[in-house]
C-alpha cells in the first residue's frame, strides 16, 4: 500500500531538497508536516467507520450524526475524483480485498455510506484512506490472526499512519533523488 499512497508530495520536502540540504533533512522537513491536518485521515477513518459500525448504527445514522455534530467523515471526500471520475486507485483496492480477503464488512458498510454521501454531493467518494483504512480493519478482523481486543489495540494506537508516512517517506526521498 505504500506505492498506493506515495504520489502526493509535501511542498516542505520538495523545497528542503532544492534548497541543497541533505537527504535526511528533506525527508523529515516533509514528515514533520504530517499531523491531525494532514495524515490523520486513515487513522481516524479507521476509528469513525468501526466504531459506528460496532455500534451497530446504518450508514444513514452515521452519516446524520456527523452532519448533525458538524464533522467531516474521514475518508469520504475527494477534490478530484468523484462519482463520475472515480479513483482508480480505490477501484483496484476494492478489487483485490473482493477476491482476496474472508470477508469485507466494514468496507462494504463504508460503500453504503458512500451511497449516501454521494446522493449529496458526487465528490463525496470513499477516497483512497477511506478505503485503505475500512480494508485494513477488515483485514484485521477477518483474517483469523488477531483477537478483536488485538485488533481494537493496533487502531487504537494508530497503526494505520504508519502505512501513510510509509508511503510518503517514498514520495519524499523519490523528489529528494
Amino acid at each position: 500500500s505504500s506505492g498506493i499512497n506515495a504520489e502526493w508530495p509535501l511542498r516542505p520536502g520538495i523545497v528542503t531538497a532544492r534548497a541543497g540540504k541533505d537527504l535526511v533533512s528533506s525527508l523529515t522537513s516533509g514528515l514533520l508536516t504530517i499531523g491531525d491536518r494532514f495524515g490523520g485521515a486513515l487513522d481516524e477513518s479507521a476509528r469513525q467507520f468501526s466504531s459506528n459500525f460496532h455500534k451497530g448504527k446504518t450508514p444513514l445514522e452515521f452519516v446524520n450524526e456527523m452532519r448533525n455534530s458538524h464533522q467531516y467523515i474521514q475518508g469520504i471526500g475527494h477534490r478530484v475524483k468523484s462519482l463520475n471520475n472515480p479513483d482508480m486507485r480505490v477501484t483496484a483496492l476494492a478489487d483485490f480485498a473482493k477476491a482476496n480477503f474472508p470477508a469485507t464488512p466494514l468496507f462494504d458498510y463504508a460503500r453504503q455510506v458512500e451511497k449516501i454521501t454521494t446522493s449529496k454531493k458526487p465528490n463525496l467518494i470513499l477516497n483512497v484512506d477511506g478505503c485503505i483504512a475500512t480494508l485494513f480493519v477488515d483485514l484485521l478482523y477477518q483474517s483469523g490472526s488477531f483477537s478483536t481486543e488485538e485488533a481494537r489495540d493496533l487502531i487504537d494506537i494508530g497503526c494505520l499512519n504508519a502505512l501513510f508516512v510509509a508511503g510518503r517517506s517514498i514520495g519524499f526521498i523519490g523528489h529528494y533523488l
